[in-house]
């Protein structure tokens, strides 16, 4: 993991996501990572992921069903 910035990112949010402005992540893809935000802070703190990584971590949250 990793918290280093990129200047121009395209952020989006899942389109499970509600306009009811709960709580969120946000996500935005660069040629070294896979960044994630609190979408309440977006000038706060962002993860970075490599692409193993994220790839592996989407596959478990697929997987687990019981959320």
């Amino acid at each position: 993991m990793n918290t280093e910035r990129s200047i121009h990112l395209t952020w989006f949010k899942s389109t499970h996501s509600g306009d009811e402005g709960g709580e969120c992540v946000e996500v935005a893809v660069d040629r070294a990572a896979i960044r994630v935000r609190d979408s309440k802070e977006l000038s706060g703190p962002q993860l970075a992921f490599t692409r193993d990584a994220w790839s592996g971590f989407v596959a478990a949250v697929g997987r687990d069903r019981s959320y």
